[in-house]
């Protein structure tokens, strides 16, 4: 995997993935930043959220389970000294569908955390990261 990041000025830069997608990163106004994208401690725990959220819904699907969303809602402290690193981070699914079975939501978040999101099981080796799981049911507006 190659990644490249470049300078803008200030405090922004500009992310760019080997698989031609970009993204923007800056900093704080009191760091110096303009508020022009988002900061790279966000992106990390987004990137986190993109891969369990893969594996929840890939094993879902494979389990034949109708789900039709999930959002992973994540919450995380950091240290209050430098380096302020995570201390915990705890993610919540909230996945819709109907008649989705408890218990294999519970396995696909399980199997994700434990097994295949590799970068949650790598951010676990030093941050304490918990998760949990809400059911919605798939309403329709009449």
């Amino acid at each position: 995997m190659h990644v490249r990041v470049k300078w803008i000025d200030g405090v922004s830069f500009v992310g760019e993935s080997e698989t031609g997608h970009a993204v923007v990163l800056d900093g704080a106004p009191e760091s110096g930043g303009r508020n022009i994208g988002m900061r790279p401690m966000e992106m990390l725990l987004i990137g986190m959220g993109a891969c369990t959220s893969f594996d929840v819904v890939a094993i879902l699907k494979k389990g034949r389970q109708p789900i039709v969303d999930c959002v992973a809602e994540i919450e995380a402290e950091r240290a209050d000294e430098i380096p302020k690193v995570f201390t915990k981070i705890h993610v919540h699914f909230v996945v819709t569908g109907n008649d989705l079975n408890p218990a294999q939501v519970e396995r696909a978040v399980k199997l994700s955390a434990e097994k295949y999101c590799s970068a949650s099981i790598m951010l676990g080796k030093s941050v304490e990261i918990t998760h949990d799981f809400e059911i919605k049911p798939l309403t329709l507006d009449v």
